[in-house]
């Protein structure tokens, strides 16, 4: 099921893991993302009890997947099936979902990624705005999510490269 159609209340917190892509989906792609996670999440289960869990597809490029971990806690062995499932998505349509040494970023309303090597260097010489909005993929929970998944650059974790 999808976050916007599930039974998840907002004001509980969640934990999420994000997969973010190195580009936006194709349409074809959503379509088989949302059905493959659709399926698996169906049967998703810690220790032969089912996770309740949900996923949204953001901004056409970022994978969300919420877990309810006050009714059952995802242990090592269900997280590691979730990672086989987006793996092989990744390696199917080429996304990138696992280069955590890349940089996501709103600039002129248009997302844009880059290696983080790039990014930095950018940001430094002034390529990149200062003027920008950074994601953070290191959210975990679905509250930290929804307020501070994309940042204006100052208040970001890529603050700190600003000259």
């Amino acid at each position: 099921m999808k976050i916007e159609e599930s039974n998840i209340v907002e004001t509980n917190d969640y934990r999420v893991i994000i997969y973010p892509a190195s580009r936006p989906f194709e349409t074809k792609e959503a379509k088989a993302i949302t059905e493959k996670l659709f399926d698996f999440l169906a049967t998703w289960a810690a220790h032969g009890k089912s996770l309740s869990s949900s996923f949204k597809i953001e901004k056409n490029q970022f994978i969300i997947v919420c877990v309810d971990e006050e009714k059952e806690m995802a242990s090592g062995c269900s997280i590691d099936a979730l990672g086989k499932v987006m793996r092989e998505m990744d390696e199917e349509y080429k996304l990138g979902l696992f280069d955590r040494m890349k940089a996501s970023f709103v600039e002129n309303n248009e997302i844009k990624t880059l290696k983080l090597i790039d990014f930095k260097a950018g940001l430094r010489n002034g390529e990149i705005s200062k003027d920008i909005q950074v994601f953070d993929f290191s959210k975990n929970t679905y509250l930290d999510f929804l307020s501070h998944f994309l940042l204006p650059l100052e208040k970001s974790w890529a603050g700190n490269y600003i000259s």
